[in-house]
């Protein structure tokens, strides 16, 4: 489970259009009603099906992102992710199961597509043990213990502890599988703020992501009234600013409309 604690001009020129997808991709790597999927009295919370588009900016560049939560026929969860940007494009997955509120990953991969054709992939245990891991192109065992996510379903997980209980999620360290190694990401409740969006204006719970670098700065706002669906993050890297904002969405295939 989460760990709770007391108080992320055009050109077709290969290089030029890498840099700034990447600065998305790894911000990925990551909505008007009150939650109908937060946990009543002894039960624990579940997840509404949603579809969210997002529009990002980064360095002059838009990319269209649309992000997709689903059920399969035996009750896992599939959790989509992917944008294209002239040659470039990325498409990802994660597989998870909720057990009592908590996320179980299955796997995840990572599909660049176009100039970026990249792979990263996860494997979970279905006991505890090692995950196994593809990073360029070579498999890593990872330890693997209680909680530990992967770069997408971690959001999920938050949403998951914001609609059992928001008063206790002031401060949470979440544990995530990338790459080579296996890393606490903590967050940080700022404030309560009513957000501008393309869909009206928005009451948020804006969180920031607390980094060892100090020229990286990363921040993230959810809807309560939309199941706390992530509405807009900025994640600024060597002073290259990467904004993801929300655009349109459904939820448990109703669309979310922002409250007047």
């Amino acid at each position: 489970m989460a760990r709770a604690y007391p108080a992320q001009a055009l050109t077709t020129d290969r290089r030029r259009i890498k840099a700034p997808l990447l600065l998305v991709i790894a911000l990925m790597a990551s909505i008007a009603r009150q939650p109908a999927s937060a946990a009543t009295e002894g039960q624990a919370p579940t997840l509404q099906p949603y579809t969210a588009q997002y529009q990002t900016t980064a360095r002059g560049f838009d990319l269209s992102v649309t992000r997709k939560l689903e059920t399969s026929d035996n009750g896992d969860y599939i959790l989509t992710n992917g944008g294209k940007m002239l040659v470039v494009g990325f498409h990802e997955i994660s597989l998870f199961r909720i057990n009592d509120g908590e996320i179980l990953p299955i796997s995840y991969i990572f599909q660049g597509t176009g100039l970026v054709k990249r792979r990263r992939e996860l494997q979970f245990p279905p006991q505890p043990g090692k995950i196994s891991s593809l990073y360029k192109d070579k498999w890593y065992d990872l330890p693997y213990t209680e909680a530990t996510l992967d770069r997408m379903n971690q959001m999920e997980q938050l949403r998951l502890e914001l609609l059992k209980d928001p008063e206790a999620v002031l401060d949470v360290t979440l544990r995530v599988a990338d790459g080579k190694r296996v890393k606490d990401s903590r967050l940080v409740l700022i404030a309560r703020e009513m957000l501008s969006t393309p869909l009206g204006p928005v009451e948020t719970l804006h969180y920031e992501r607390l980094h060892d670098d100090a020229d990286r700065k990363s921040d993230i706002w959810f809807a309560p009234q939309w199941d706390y669906l992530m509405v807009k993050t900025v994640h600024i890297e060597d002073g290259d600013p990467v904004e993801m904002i929300l655009t349109s969405a459904t939820l448990g295939g109703q669309p979310v409309i922002a409250a007047n």
